[in-house]
């Protein structure tokens, strides 16, 4: 049985690489950093998400620094995706009501006058299970309906969380995709609004939203760095599904940063490698990658990239990389058991594959050259974006306490 390598990479051969402007501004132009920000202030319950530093962790990698941006404390939903769905809701609803220029408080957009004045909107969408969740949390607080299909392989657990939060599910034959399609037909159909973080022809407004929504986790990021003396980190390891996640943190950096931003590196499973795939064809045309998506990592099972962040990703991202289910798994069980006084994180498989990745990067004989590519060393300050926790509790303990997708001997740690 062939075993498969850790890592699958390509540098972004775009030679335009950070040239043009245009892919930026059309997902954050300027203002948009601090919209969504003043937005989410608002929420329920909104704090930061915690910002871990793995020292320890650092050091035995030959880091300066690993952070982590610890998304699964985000509210009571375990993800970063309710911070995408609510702002696209919010701007949506800001745009039906002609208040563009005028700023709408969560409470207005919640309170029984609006609710008479907007009528009832049912807000739909495909999902691998946390965007689906965010939506329909955002669209309980508004009172208002939601509606969210899932492929067939999302966890039960996953399925029964969404609907704990008012959603009516229904699980489609096939992928993500597939999903994706369905939902836009029966929308058109039966007059719902679809709040989908992928785009398509004609369907672009909703998904910029979303990126723009993702950021605040970044602009937390920064000032929580910036609280421990750093001006900013000099990596970014963000996974990538469709793209939206990537390509708001890609942009977010640039926006800020310009040509000093961070050195991005996009990681995507290898069974769903469509933006790897993209890259590697060279022309700056988005890929489908073919078959069933069968990955661990729900979150990011997905064949065709979204347009848009395609676009960003192909001008601003410096290296794209996808990895084996064992890689990710590894994460998992590196971030729950963690040296010396390093804080534990609870992460799924989705959100620790940045972490294997890194791993691999630092460690292995297959990572050597990416590594001296990325520039990684001592000096070094890392960030990663742990994107879920433990949303699929039966698969979770699969992974972390019965070891399930374990490192083939031949790529297994080795002490020096």
């Amino acid at each position: 049985m062939t075993v498969e390598n850790p890592l699958d990479w390509v540098a972004n051969p775009n030679p335009s690489l950070g040239e043009s402007t245009e892919s930026l501004d059309a997902i954050l132009p300027v203002g948009a950093l601090e919209a969504a920000r003043d937005f989410h202030r608002q929420m329920p319950g909104y704090r930061y998400s915690p910002l871990k530093g793995l020292s320890g962790l650092a050091a035995m990698l030959g880091l300066g620094g690993l952070w982590v941006k610890d998304e699964a404390e985000r509210l009571s939903l375990s993800s970063f995706k309710v911070l995408g769905g609510s702002f696209a809701i919010y701007k949506f609803l800001e745009k039906r009501l002609g208040r563009e220029d005028q700023k709408l408080t969560f409470v207005e957009l919640t309170s029984s006058a609006m609710r008479d004045r907007l009528g009832e909107i049912t807000f739909a969408t495909a999902t691998d299970g946390n965007h689906g969740r965010g939506v329909a949390w955002a669209a309980t607080k508004l009172g208002q309906r939601s509606v969210v299909y899932v492929h067939s392989k999302t966890s039960s657990a996953r399925v029964k969380a969404i609907e704990g939060h008012g959603a009516r599910v229904e699980i489609i034959d096939g992928t993500y995709d597939d999903a994706v399609r369905k939902i836009d037909r029966d929308a058109k159909r039966n007059g719902w609004q679809v709040i989908s973080d992928t785009s398509w022809d004609g369907y672009q407004e909703i998904p910029t939203w979303i990126m723009q929504g993702y950021t605040t986790s970044f602009s937390e990021a920064q000032e929580q760095m910036a609280a421990q003396g750093l001006v900013k980190p000099s990596h970014v390891f963000i996974q990538a599904g469709v793209g939206a996640l990537a390509a708001s943190c890609v942009g977010f950096y640039h926006r800020l940063f310009g040509d000093d931003a961070p050195v991005c590196v996009v990681v995507e499973p290898s069974r769903a490698a469509c933006l790897l795939e993209s890259a590697r064809a060279g022309d700056g045309r988005a890929r489908h990658f073919p078959g069933d998506l069968d990955t661990i990592m729900a979150g990011l099972a997905c064949g065709d990239p979204s347009p848009i962040a395609w676009d960003l990703l192909w001008d601003r991202a410096d290296v794209f990389a996808a990895v084996p289910d064992y890689v990710a798994a590894k994460g998992m069980r590196v971030f729950g058991v963690p040296l010396g006084d390093d804080p534990a994180v609870i992460s799924g498989e989705s959100g620790a594959v940045t972490l294997g990745a890194l791993m691999f990067i630092m460690e292995s004989t297959e990572g050597a050259g990416l590594k001296r590519h990325l520039g990684l060393n001592r000096d070094s300050q890392v960030l990663l974006l742990n994107s879920e926790g433990n949303t699929d509790p039966d698969y979770f303990r699969r992974v972390v306490w019965e070891g399930v997708n374990p490192v083939p001997e031949e790529h297994r740690y080795r002490a020096v």
